[in-house]
């Protein structure tokens, strides 16, 4: 049988409108730095200049927590929560009018496929806004005691891999619970957030409510550490997250931490192949691999490891990589020249340490941040590319004998994020479930997720959890006393 090819069908970057240089969203409207610094953020595909970010420092984040806090004392907390809701609802309906300019802007930021921004990003985003819009007027409802307030003013930092999205499950549930914010997204990918600045604007959100400051790690050491925030919400890396708690374990400060992983997908074998093998792709491949909760260590059953890996050969070689803005790209962009580094340090130590490379063949862009869907077989636990997390298209395949033997290798891991089980029976699948150690475990599928179903891990994947009834927690003070 001949393979289709597909032609180019490139999306439009007309509706894109992008300003040359952006400020500060302090109080309502863009400020300009108090020192006038700025850095480029880049088009990782091309590496293009797409615009100059304002860079905040110590001065610039005091104005944003004062603004955030005037807001929250004088507006937001006295706001009534039916109207607090109406505002959300308004954002995420904004968010759905522009969700193609989102998602353009999405993906020349981010370099991940337009497919993905447009179809999974920017949808997903909108539904956070529409979920946590329907408990801002609900809250005495959720468990938390009849009467739960808000915790005050909100330092948010998100990561790079998923921008927007990001921000709507930090800004969502810290709005409806009555807090106000002071956001600082990735430095490699601040776009989107600085229009999202544009949405607060147009929905009429009270100045100050959203605050939204751009810099890198040490604008979000600033942030961190500034004596009028009450809690800190970040995603990111476990060696960052780590450096949070010891920063704010002397202070009065809470904080929800959603870190690293090195999730397993287990392939038993009674599991569907072909469907399991559509997974597998899914689970590491989607989103570059610059997923916090993908499958990047694949264990299979020994009996139908070989056919597996077959199939997954013969689906990786169909993979379409290149232009993040064609329509029919599967594998985008790497995010920055930094990551892509990373991912051929840690890739090149299972070539070190004896572990079999095989992608498939294909002609990456001579422009840009690139690297091939690989998987490496012959691994074992002690492996460096078992062990660490990569974030990027690179699966480590390892095998087991017996369902026990497959679970403890899956649980052998400083991380508990998600796994994956994949079984047609059902027994088994609840079986496993119990067994993982880990915080989200989809069944006969992967990376799917909902506003309504909470999301974080275990062990040093964080601790918190963002989304549904259980992500509101961290947002408010219960007057539920624990029982002695």
């Amino acid at each position: 049988m001949s393979n289709f090819e597909y032609a180019s069908a490139p999306e439009s970057k007309a509706i894109a409108n992008i300003s040359d240089s952006y400020g500060l969203f302090i109080g309502g409207k863009f400020v300009d730095p108090r020192k006038g610094k700025s850095f480029e953020t880049i088009n990782p595909a091309t590496e293009e200049v797409l615009s100059k970010i304002g860079y905040a420092d110590k001065l610039d984040i005091d104005l944003a927590v004062k603004s955030a806090r005037s807001a929250f004392t004088k507006v937001w907390s006295k706001t009534p929560a039916k109207e607090r809701g109406k505002y959300l609802y308004r954002i995420a309906r904004i968010l759905q009018e522009r969700a193609r300019e989102f998602a353009v802007v999405e993906t020349l930021d981010n370099g991940k496929p337009i497919r993905e921004s447009r179809d999974t990003d920017i949808p997903l985003a909108a539904a956070h806004f529409f979920y946590h819009a329907g408990w801002a007027d609900k809250l005495e409802y959720a468990g938390f005691g009849n009467k739960p307030k808000p915790v005050g003013v909100v330092g948010q930092i998100i990561p790079w891999n998923f921008p927007l999205l990001m921000l709507a499950w930090k800004i969502a549930p810290a709005l409806a619970a009555g807090n106000t914010v002071v956001l600082k997204p990735a430095e490699t990918t601040p776009l989107t957030a600085l229009l999202f600045a544009q949405v607060c604007q147009q929905a009429g959100l009270p100045d100050g409510v959203v605050n939204i400051v751009t810099g890198d790690g040490i604008t979000g050491a600033a942030l961190v550490n500034h004596p009028d925030i009450n809690k800190i919400a970040f995603t990111g890396s476990t060696e960052v997250g780590k450096a949070i708690a010891r920063s704010i374990s002397a202070t009065n400060k809470s904080a929800t931490l959603e870190l690293g992983g090195k999730a397993a997908n287990l392939i038993f074998e009674d599991a569907a192949i072909d469907e399991a093998v559509e997974g597998i792709v899914n689970g590491i491949f989607f989103n570059q691999g610059h997923v916090c909760c993908a499958g990047s260590r694949l264990l299979v059953q020994e009996n139908v490891a070989d056919e597996i890996l077959e199939k997954l050969k013969a689906r990786m070689s169909l993979i379409r990589i290149g232009d993040p803005m064609d329509k029919n790209t599967d594998l985008g962009a790497i995010n920055s020249k930094e990551q892509l580094k990373r991912i051929h340090e840690i890739s090149k130590s299972g070539d070190a340490e004896g572990a079999n490379r095989w992608s498939p063949e294909c002609k990456l862009p001579s422009k840009g941040y690139w690297y091939p869907p690989t998987i490496f077989t012959g691994v074992s636990q002690s492996h460096r590319i078992a062990r660490e997390e990569i974030f990027g298209p690179v699966l480590s395949v390892l095998t087991f004998r017996t369902p026990a033997e497959g679970i403890e290798k899956a649980n052998n891991t400083m991380y508990g994020l998600s796994a994956g089980i994949w079984s047609d029976k059902g027994a088994k699948v609840l079986w496993a479930a119990k067994q993982l150690k880990a915080g989200v475990i989809w069944s006969n599928t992967f990376n799917k997720f909902d506003p309504a179903s909470p999301f974080g891990g275990y062990k040093e994947s964080g601790w918190g959890r963002e989304g549904g009834r259980h992500g509101l927690s961290g947002y408010l003070k219960s007057d539920v006393k624990a029982s002695k």
